[in-house]
């Protein structure tokens, strides 16, 4: 076990670029920080690099940590690491899982230009929820290891694969091997209750704004649209997913 002191030490700086798009891809790893993504992080210790802890905190005496490599740090040390307010003090280092070249699952969640990180992080957790086997994330999404994506996914990176790929590439893969493609557009679509499913399928949503790009929607099978029966114009984009996402692994013969 390892302590260190200074804010200024180069292992505390090289955490710290993790914060950031550009050092994640160099290195391939990122930073998690809660008890809670920790403790998930520990139940998949081959993702885990190591752990980093305030000397302030006491850790649940439930943790095994007799095979991970752990660094003490000063509450300053871990102010400094912390992208949050009220920062709970414990952090952990994760590589980024190696990811199947080819997209061999039967359900799939495609996001399209989704740039909130809160909303990349809720639909991937909900995704889990209903089962997905992977996600994949098209140009302009933000990046899925975006520290409020960690926190907002809540450990279900852990649990299925997030694929970053040109979306247009994906669909094509993707009906080639049979997967049906539902888009989501108020154009040309149909109420997203009459969608039938019955091996597989994939939903792609899109951008907050503007929707999901035209060039996509052409290569769906068909699109859906969820009612609006209020006055709002139109659902937050996670919110929809988890509307579809249900929906559709209900309607599978073999859930």
């Amino acid at each position: 076990m390892k302590f260190i002191q200074s804010v200024k030490n180069p292992q505390v700086k090289q955490w710290k670029k993790l914060l950031t798009k550009k050092e994640r891809e160099q290195t391939g790893l990122y930073l998690l920080e809660g008890l809670h993504l920790v403790e998930t992080a520990l139940n998949h210790q081959d993702d885990l690099i190591e752990l980093i802890a305030s000397e302030e905190v006491t850790l649940p005496a439930h943790w095994n940590l007799d095979s991970v490599e752990m660094t003490i740090v000063t509450p300053e040390v871990a102010r400094l690491l912390s992208d949050t307010e009220a920062g709970q003090g414990v952090f952990a280092v994760c590589r980024k899982r190696n990811l199947p070249d080819t997209l061999t699952g039967r359900t799939y969640l495609l996001i399209d230009a989704v740039q909130d990180p809160g909303n990349i992080g809720t639909m991937i957790r909900t995704a889990d929820a209903a089962g997905v086997d992977g996600i994949i994330l098209g140009t302009g999404c933000a990046d899925p290891y975006n520290s409020k994506v960690l926190r907002s996914a809540q450990g279900s990176h852990f649990h299925l694969p997030l694929v970053q790929m040109p979306l247009l590439q994906a669909i094509r893969e993707l009906k080639e091997r049979g997967v049906p493609v539902f888009g989501t557009s108020l154009k040309e679509a149909s109420d997203f209750r009459e969608a039938k499913v019955e091996e597989s399928f994939a939903l792609l949503v899109g951008n907050e704004g503007s929707g999901v790009a035209e060039q996509l929607l052409a290569e769906t099978d068909s699109n859906v649209f969820i009612p609006i029966y209020g006055g709002s114009e139109s659902l937050n984009v996670a919110v929809a997913a988890g509307i579809l996402l249900y929906h559709l692994k209900h309607s599978l013969k073999n859930v």
